[in-house]
């Protein structure tokens, strides 16, 4: 039976054990105090250090995808543009030097070297289907310089019948589309 003196405590929280104190929660495999409980306070603050890593985790690697994805398109953007300067350099030497095969007998060497340079840079960065075309403008052009020149009439026959004269199409479609492709990738 109950003595008047000993007094009854009221039910515990749930998570409370006998011989627990107030605000002590047990975990099995964690780092324990004095009783063999873990203080509410360690919980919070390893939750909290545990959120910092992964959130960390998270925008670091976020930040690193985001980095590489815009180092690549800068990248594309430098190539597309080294390309499209030599096209343009390559189109006016070629333009000038087949302008001056129609005209005159007389080659200029300095020109064709130029544009040999720039046919080698082509293979460099280009596909075989521009270099080929390149390579078809500067032999039409060097066959051009050993056909007897044209007169004036002749070059006007030649512009309106459209042959002959538009030596650059080709490669200036096939470049077009090599670029165009840049845009794509």
């Amino acid at each position: 039976m109950r003595t008047a003196s000993a007094k009854v405590s009221p039910p515990s929280i749930a998570l409370m054990t006998a011989g627990n104190s107030e605000g002590m929660l047990p975990l099995a495999g964690s780092p324990v105090g004095i009783n063999g409980y873990m203080d509410i306070a360690y919980l919070s603050t390893l939750s909290a250090l545990a959120g910092s890593i992964v959130g960390g985790l998270t925008s670091g690697a976020a930040t690193w995808l985001s980095q590489r994805a815009q180092a690549r398109e800068s990248k594309l953007a430098r190539e597309m543009a080294r390309r499209d300067d030599l096209y343009k350099e390559f189109i006016a030497a070629a333009s000038k030097a087949y302008g001056e095969a129609i005209v005159s007998n007389e080659p200029n060497v300095q020109e064709f070297v130029a544009l040999y340079a720039m046919i080698s840079r082509m293979r460099l960065q280009s596909p075989p289907q521009t270099v080929a075309c390149a390579e078809k403008i500067m032999r039409a052009t060097i066959d051009t310089y050993f056909a007897p020149g044209k007169t004036i009439r002749e070059f006007h026959e030649l512009a309106q019948s459209g042959s002959g004269i538009d030596l650059l199409k080709d490669f200036s479609e096939v470049a077009r589309e090599e670029l165009r492709a840049f845009t794509t990738l």
